[in-house]
């Protein structure tokens, strides 16, 4: 038999937990290795056990978009897809950002979910047909605007001065952006005022209205 798909789960909603391993492990090709109920131990977890995918929910403790960013940057061979309630674009947006390749609804049939998680891990990117339009509008009608204050200006943003902006785009205090990055205050101190030099502005307020008015 082809060794089977290692899975790790991380909600803190133990019946939800319960439900997705059930799904999941319903199908042989697979086997939940770990699961987690909050940001910090998902992360552990993820690095002691090395799984194939990881399936987190984006509302749990210490943030799905926090661990997404963490593990697909120490894992790179670790596939993540989002499972959640939110329809919300800027979750979307922030978790395909973090390197997430699927975005899963908590409503969709979970009978499908191991073909999805299959899809993930052969390349492909698994997202609900009614959010794909919100995807295609971000790429239309913000991503070249973002894109030309790197290309026209040379400001050469990093992949996490882009999270912090982003983050502070959203009004997100420093004490939150830390803890969504799973870093200090002082961290996110240097990424901002890195932002303010590269792209020439005074504070975080014009940070803020950067978008709007590039």
């Amino acid at each position: 038999m082809k060794e089977q798909v290692r899975v790790l789960i991380a909600d803190d909603h133990a019946p939800t937990r319960a439900d997705l391993r059930e799904a999941i492990e319903q199908d042989e090709r697979f086997v939940v290795v770990a699961e987690a109920s909050d940001g910090p131990g998902a992360v552990e977890a993820a690095l002691r056990e090395r799984p194939d995918v990881c399936l987190l929910d984006i509302r749990m403790p210490g943030s799905g978009i926090a661990v997404t960013r963490e593990v697909t940057t120490r894992l790179p061979e670790t596939k993540v897809v989002i499972i959640t309630v939110s329809v919300d674009d800027n979750d979307l947006l922030n978790a395909l950002r973090a390197g997430a390749v699927g975005y899963l609804l908590k409503d969709s049939n979970l009978d499908r979910l191991p073909d999805a998680l299959l899809d993930t891990l052969n390349g492909g990117s698994v997202i609900p047909s009614r959010l794909v339009a919100r995807v295609v509008a971000e790429f239309r009608d913000h991503g070249p605007r973002r894109r030309a204050i790197i290309t026209e200006s040379g400001y050469n943003l990093t992949s996490r001065e882009w999270e912090v902006l982003g983050l502070v785009r959203q009004g997100l205090s420093t004490s939150e952006i830390a803890s969504r990055l799973f870093v200090s205050r002082a961290t996110v101190r240097s990424h901002v005022a890195a932002l303010l030099k590269k792209l020439n502005v005074p504070d975080r307020d014009a940070l803020r209205k950067l978008d709007a008015d590039s």
